[in-house]
């Protein structure tokens, strides 16, 4: 598939790469976001939307926090070496053939993903998406991404906290990015969450 991809002829235009990220099911549902990435494409840029594999280990990886720091069980934490090893394993010939592309880059090792939130939030903070929210967007602007709709419903604390709780810590580490929280909910303007994608895709990044 890689292979495939990677022969495609393609035209010589650079687009504004815009990272989405947020509440798991806003995050890849198109009802529950209105279509972002079809929006971000209409408006002219290219949608980046880190993997769903990447929260499985993350959900697996409570345990081996727990056990460490929480007296959690013995059991637990066994388990959950073994889920993120064997996910891991299945992602090593898609790691390889991404890594050789002349187009793709591969993801990052779960390992680098826990890292790169040194500083900014615990590993303990996981509620919802936790930590790992911030890893992402981490990520992405590791990644060269220097626009991000960080999105989630109204009312999911735990997202609010890690999602835009950490965008002025973000924004102090890389001044160059620009990161927009978006609001989706049944009771929410949907004029409002195209006016702040707008706002993001016409940002100082440009």
């Amino acid at each position: 598939m890689v292979k495939a991809f990677d022969e495609l002829p393609v035209r010589n235009e650079s687009k504004l790469r815009v990272g989405v990220v947020g509440e798991i099911l806003v995050k890849f549902h198109p009802t529950a976001n209105n279509e972002i990435v079809r929006v971000i494409e209409s408006e002219g840029a290219e949608a980046v939307v880190p993997d769903l594999v990447d929260f499985l280990l993350y959900s697996s990886s409570g345990n081996l926090f727990r056990r460490r720091k929480l007296a959690g069980s013995l059991r637990g934490a066994l388990l959950a070496r073994l889920a993120i090893a064997l996910i891991e394993l299945f992602r090593v010939r898609m790691k390889r053939g991404l890594a050789a592309s002349k187009r793709f880059d591969p993801p990052q090792g779960f390992r680098r993903l826990a890292e790169g939130v040194d500083g900014i939030v615990q590993l303990g903070n996981m509620t919802g998406e936790g930590w790992f929210l911030t890893a992402e967007m981490v990520e992405l602007i590791g990644s060269g991404v220097n626009a991000i709709a960080c999105i989630q419903p109204f009312a999911c604390l735990p997202n609010h906290v890690t999602g835009k709780g950490m965008i002025r810590e973000l924004r102090r580490r890389h001044p160059e990015v620009t990161i927009a929280p978006i609001d989706y909910d049944p009771g929410a303007s949907e004029v409002n969450q195209l006016n702040r994608l707008k706002l993001l895709l016409t940002g100082p990044h440009l």
